[in-house]
């Protein structure tokens, strides 16, 4: 069962990455047309919404960020908790190496980008951004050269990224949620304790949607990011049928949310975050501190990082290669791990909130380069240990045939 819900994922995240890149394309092509004060006004317009005495204005962008992205959370909160009880990370020694390499993985990107900026006097806030890895384009990026690679490679890539999204949610909830207010974040706790309560029993999707909303409202009020709220619903989700014969709720949740988040909830917030204009813009600012800072961050700080610490665990025997892998093979794999892209342009949009115009293009600008430059080197690494391993084959076959 295990198996199949992992290969699930793969099979839907990296059809997903497609849609992904048009999502971003369209963005860019968009805001750099005829039609960019459109795209940009449509983006800022304010949607009121209000419930009895509770009432909340936010633009387009923002319910995107704080609205659909927390239901992105929600499934990722889900995952994490089936792989925990379930899947990959159940085993001590599967889980060993991929989440020291995720730690090294976020430790080495935040290093590089302080390093860049304290040495040209850039802003130092952004250091979490490279943290992130995008595990949609990673994944999307890793099916397309990676169909004669070990299995095992799959799997050390989902485990480390989910690792890595909790690390990133550990973030948001260290660096970005401050100036909490008390009595909503115990009201999110009631709601929170109750579905734990009674989730045990046969609730219908009704209630669910309602206690996930009512953390979510909670959140919002005690100046929480609403990331947080779901994954914290998440994981008082049931993962054990209620009675034979019937999916428990988390199963049930993970295939039905799953593929709303990859196709609609992700692009969509590509679409709203990827976009920025070209006018004025040098090729120079891509050598900006910040843009700087972030694009080496990804490229160089990820493989750096988790490349460093699996070695390191295989040297100190904490952990293992995945079975049939090679160094070559967790080279590539370490570059795809610097696809930040998505998840990069959200801590960037936490890390400088209300930054003027061009703190946000050389965000999305590093990004962008940083992800682009990880993606087709990985991408060019893994594609020749491919077509390595496929020549072995042929010579083997060849042996045997004589």
């Amino acid at each position: 069962m295990a198996r199949r819900l992992t290969l699930d994922f793969f099979k839907t995240e990296a059809a997903s990455g497609l849609f992904l890149a048009i999502a971003a394309l369209s963005a860019l092509v968009l805001a750099n047309s005829p039609w960019a004060d459109a795209y940009f006004g449509i983006l800022k317009t304010d949607i009121p919404v209000r419930i009895g005495a509770w009432s909340l204005t936010e633009n387009v962008s923002e319910w995107i960020k704080e609205g659909l992205m927390a239901i992105f959370f929600f499934v990722v909160g889900l995952e994490i908790k089936y792989e925990i009880l379930r899947g990959e990370l159940s085993n001590p020694k599967k889980l060993a190496l991929p989440v020291l390499a995720a730690v090294g993985g976020m430790v080495g990107p935040a290093l590089v980008y302080l390093g860049v900026t304290g040495a040209l006097g850039g802003d130092p806030r952004g250091w979490s951004i490279p943290v992130a890895t995008d595990i949609a384009f990673a994944v999307a990026a890793f099916a397309l050269v990676a169909s004669s690679l070990p299995a095992s490679l799959r799997v050390f890539l989902l485990t480390l990224a989910i690792v890595d999204d909790l690390g990133a949610v550990a973030i948001i909830a260290a660096v970005y949620s401050d100036g909490v207010t008390l009595p909503p974040l115990l009201g999110a706790g009631v709601v929170l304790a109750a579905l734990a309560l009674i989730g045990r029993f046969q609730l219908s999707f009704v209630w669910w949607v309602l206690g996930f909303l009512l953390v979510w409202g909670f959140a919002m009020e005690a100046h929480i990011s609403t990331s947080l709220a779901g994954v914290a619903t998440a994981l008082v989700v049931p993962i054990n049928a209620p009675k034979p014969g019937v999916e428990g709720p988390l199963k049930n949740f993970m295939e039905t949310l799953h593929p709303w988040v990859a196709y609609f909830i992700l692009p969509l917030f590509a679409f709203s975050a990827a976009g920025f204009s070209f006018a004025g813009l040098s090729p120079l600012a891509l050598f900006s501190p910040v843009a700087l800072g972030i694009a080496l961050g990804l490229f160089l700080g990820k493989q750096i990082g988790v490349m460093g610490l699996a070695w390191l665990a295989c040297r100190l025997k904490l952990g293992v290669l995945p079975s049939n892998a090679r160094w070559s093979e967790m080279y590539g794999v370490s570059l795809l791990c610097g696809v930040g892209f998505t998840m990069s342009l959200f801590l960037g949009a936490l890390a400088f909130p209300g930054a003027p115009v061009e703190i946000e293009t050389e965000v999305k600008l590093g990004v962008i380069a940083g992800s682009l430059l990880s993606g087709l080197v990985g991408m060019l690494v893994l594609s020749r240990a491919a077509a390595w391993r496929k020549r072995c084959r042929e010579d083997d076959a060849v042996l045997d045939a004589a």
